[in-house]
């Protein structure tokens, strides 16, 4: 997390594990409330849609195919995204969060006017404005190329802090950059289970369009005299 900002990534890991935080958030609300489906973790909703497809109760083929597609849809937007502003990373990061700070946002609105009980129509609105959003921030996230900080998927992190271990005889590299990316979405999961549960399906999503916003205000801040990092 030390980079410099005259080095390589700059303050963009920060930044990352700070999306990263924005997953156990919108993940937290999408699985407690949606219909227990993930906008974000796609494995989860890929072993999901083979569970709802062999009979498996609580889980629902369509809410699972609704956000694969939403995310893939979210993940072109986002390749689109870096494919014109990828010269600068910093822009091209400011651009993404931005776009996800309003889809967001309008699921607050949404989740706010429907209630804890959404019906089908509303939570199909808020699975398909989440999944696109955390589409637009894998694609992005991977355009950007910080190393272990892909901020929606956690396997390969948990395999290289023990695959590269002093244990497995590895090397022991970027072991707390890993680390911290877990405990950042164990952190977003746990916050936002407690708002969830303790006081509205809307107030993970509040926090999550807030820690957006923030994340694209920094970043414009950070990255307007292009610094080495932005190239």
């Amino acid at each position: 997390m030390r980079s410099s900002h005259g080095g390589r990534d700059g303050p963009l890991p920060p930044l990352l594990l700070s999306l990263t935080l924005v997953t156990g958030l919108v993940d937290a609300a999408s699985y407690l409330k949606l219909g227990h489906v993930f906008v974000a973790n796609m494995t989860g909703n890929v072993v999901f849609l083979g569970f709802a497809i062999a009979g498996a109760g609580g889980l629902s083929i369509g809410a699972s195919l609704l956000a694969i597609a939403a995310f893939l849809a979210g993940s072109v937007g986002g390749g689109r995204l870096g494919a014109r502003m990828g010269g600068n990373r910093g822009t091209l990061l400011v651009a993404a969060t931005s776009i996800q700070a309003v889809a967001v946002a309008v699921a607050v609105a949404l989740a706010a006017a429907v209630g804890d009980h959404p019906g089908r129509p509303a939570r199909d609105g808020l699975i398909v404005l989440l999944a696109l959003a955390m589409g637009l921030q894998n694609a992005v996230a991977r355009r950007l190329a910080v190393p272990d900080l892909t901020t929606t998927v956690l396997t390969l992190t948990l395999t290289g802090v023990a695959a590269d271990s002093k244990l497995a005889h590895g090397p022991g590299s970027k072991m707390s950059r890993r680390l911290l990316a877990v405990a950042a979405m164990l952190l977003g999961a746990l916050a936002g289970g407690l708002l969830v549960l303790r006081v509205s399906i809307a107030a993970p999503l509040a926090a999550a369009a807030a820690v957006l916003a923030v994340i694209a205000v920094v970043t414009h801040r950070l990255a307007r005299s292009d610094p080495p990092w932005t190239a």
